[in-house]
């Protein structure tokens, strides 16, 4: 899946030759899950139809700060637009436009936009090569990347004056691919490795019947997919759930039992930077599992269990530069049994939910948890859904990281 998936992204398009790529670029971005608004500056409309890329983008195409609609004016504001944006791309950027941009001159919308975008501005200069070496470009090249704009550079080939040189516009699937490699560059989880505990797990009785418990796996596959949007690579190790990963960076390993999910955590381990252990691991299994199944009796059945091995102690005594984090399902007591468990399993982390709060705990599409530090620092967050929660979670790992 491409980082630009759900993506916002806003595409300015200037009166150069190269506009006519456009269409190409909107069809690129929407294949790749984005949503495409589209502004023109008047003079653009020479080289390609807002109706193309309306149609393409299935959003109104922008140009002017109003549209007459029979006797009614309908604003285009341009404040709204600029903040609506992730991302904010302007190609072709003509030596024109550009200049404008420099100084700060508002004379049309996309500009009146560019000066109110409060997202990563990516511009893709086009123009005849002696436009593209001139000092006056230079100038307005630097004073752009200066403030933060981030230049998609022209490349060499034929130009439309019939001459051969730098200038041309980068074609649309290198300006995808540069947009998609400067944002995967600066995602505060590039090169790290998550590892990631989620669902339940099923203890055999017979070969029919298991001890199990009510949770999903959501949780735990809303914060891998988290952590796979900000560039981490991830390991989800996941009792049986019929969640599905969304993400090209998750790897599922698949496990049933405690025993298995215990060995999968101790093979990825050593290798990752963070463990976060978010599944509903059964406490006990059975001591004995019946070969065959067992048969109904009109006498009641005794099954003796045995604890398994617990996962969570077990990689807090071997951590050494992993940072770890726990989950904490609580009833009662929630606070200081949630902190117990922080310092005797060796957390740096753990992530306590109740159920005694509405619309948390198991099967559901919403949590509220308290992140607990290991120097006992609390942090409530109110009722979210899971994936917000999952950023929350991933927002606070990333904090520790950095610091």
């Amino acid at each position: 899946m491409s980082v630009l998936s759900g993506k916002k992204i806003l595409l300015g398009i200037t009166a150069g030759i190269a506009a006519y790529k456009t269409a190409s670029l909107v069809r690129l971005f929407i294949k790749l899950g984005a949503d495409v608004k589209v502004i023109m500056t008047p003079a653009s409309k020479d080289f390609i139809t807002p109706l193309t890329l309306s149609t393409l983008s299935k959003n109104p195409v922008h140009s002017t700060f109003y549209d007459k609609e029979e006797e009614n004016e309908l604003w285009n504001n341009h404040v709204d637009l600029g903040l609506w944006a992730d991302y904010f791309l302007i190609a072709p950027a003509t030596a024109n436009t550009m200049s404008k941009m420099a100084n700060g001159t508002c004379d049309n919308l996309l500009l009146a936009t560019y000066l109110s975008a409060k997202c990563p501005v990516y511009f893709a200069p086009a123009m005849d090569l002696d436009m593209y070496i001139h000092p006056s470009t230079k100038k307005s090249l630097d004073k752009l990347k200066s403030f933060g704009n981030i230049i998609i550079p022209a490349t060499s080939g034929e130009l439309a004056s019939g001459l051969v040189g730098e200038g041309r516009m980068a074609e649309p699937q290198d300006i995808v691919t540069f947009i998609e490699n400067d944002i995967l560059d600066k995602l505060p989880l590039k090169g790290k490795k998550v590892l990631i505990t989620a669902g339940p797990t099923y203890e055999a009785i017979d070969p029919v019947r298991f001890i199990g418990n009510h949770s999903s796996g959501k949780m735990g596959f809303a914060i891998a997919k988290s952590a796979a949007n900000l560039g981490a690579e991830v390991f989800l190790i996941s009792g049986p759930s019929h969640q599905q990963e969304q993400h090209s960076s998750i790897k599922r390993i698949d496990v049933v039992s405690a025993e298995d999910m215990y060995k999968a955590a101790h093979q990825y381990f050593n290798d990752v930077d963070v463990a976060i252990l978010s599944a509903a691991v059964a406490d006990y299994k059975p001591k004995n599992v019946a070969n065959q199944k067992i048969k109904k009796k009109e006498s009641s059945l005794t099954i003796e269990l045995a604890p398994t091995k617990d996962i969570l102690a077990s990689l807090g005594e071997i951590k050494k530069h992993q940072l770890l984090v726990g989950f904490a399902l609580e009833t009662n007591n929630e606070i200081e049994n949630a902190k117990g468990k922080l310092k005797r399993k060796n957390l740096d982390l753990i992530v306590l939910n109740s159920l005694q709060d509405k619309g948390a705990g198991f099967a559901t599409n919403t949590n509220k948890i308290t992140i607990i530090d290991k120097n006992l620092n609390e942090k409530p967050f109110e009722l979210k859904s899971k994936v917000d929660v999952a950023e929350d979670i991933i927002n606070e790992i990333v904090l520790r990281i950095k610091s």
